[in-house]
């Protein structure tokens, strides 16, 4: 008689929050991240990435995506079966999309303006996507199987 071993289903987690489109509330957004990650025993890589991705994605959502009233969301999930954490900001300015990192022409003595080229140095992939009805979700995922056999 043979036998097969029982797998376990793959595990994904999820975590969203709302946050106030303010600087107060991006800073928030960034330590309950680090938290998030470490309760779910993120490698101390990956949770150091994903600190300064959510870092830049709330402070733009805060900066370019804030509305009066309005709350940005942040969602973290981690997936098991892909490796892969991903992190989604989602604001009310659909109306104003990120450019493509390859049109960014910041000045080098400008004090802001890199953060999006932050993200794209941290991040395996990001993009952004219209939410409804008025708002965009700018999104980030890193490996988090790649990092652990890196280091």
């Amino acid at each position: 008689m043979s036998t097969t071993t029982p797998r376990l289903p793959a595990a994904t987690r999820t975590f969203t929050l709302l946050f106030s489109s303010t600087r107060r509330g991006a800073r928030l957004a960034r330590l309950l991240t680090c938290e998030q990650l470490r309760t779910w025993q993120v490698s101390p890589g990956v949770t150091d990435r994903a600190e300064q991705v959510v870092a830049e994605l709330a402070a733009n959502a805060a900066l370019h995506g804030r509305v009066q009233g309005r709350d940005f969301r942040l969602t973290l999930a981690t997936d098991s079966a892909t490796g892969v954490l991903r992190i989604a900001v989602t604001d009310a300015r659909g109306d104003r999309l990120p450019s493509s990192v390859a049109d960014f022409a910041t000045p080098p003595d400008d004090e802001s303006g890199r953060g999006l080229l932050i993200v794209a140095a941290l991040a395996d992939r990001w993009g952004s996507e219209p939410y409804p009805l008025s708002g965009k979700t700018v999104w980030a995922e890193c490996d988090f199987r790649a990092a652990d056999h890196a280091g």
